[in-house]
């Protein structure tokens, strides 16, 4: 039975990015580790994992909320990422 963990920053998916990583990842697995067999599907574990930026480093630069922001969009106060306005 495989378990499959992504670890990301928070804040980087939103939930139906999240929802469609989960499903997809597990799709890949029933594909190619299952050889097609739905009923494998349910030995599938899919965990994603959210570090707190201050934890991660890109190129040795700590990413900060903003950072995030700026390129992913905001935060709400839970870490999720807030839809983006339209300009």
């Amino acid at each position: 039975m495989p378990y499959v963990t992504i670890s990301t920053v928070r804040g980087i998916f939103d939930v139906a990015q999240e929802q469609a990583l989960l499903e997809r990842v597990t799709d890949l697995m029933v594909e190619i580790e299952g050889q097609g067999n739905p009923d494998f599907r349910r030995n599938v574990w899919v965990k994603i994992e959210e570090g707190e930026p201050a934890s991660w480093s890109l190129g040795g630069m700590i990413p900060t909320p903003d950072m995030i922001a700026g390129t992913f969009g905001a935060l709400d106060a839970g870490g999720r990422r807030l839809a983006k306005a339209k300009v």
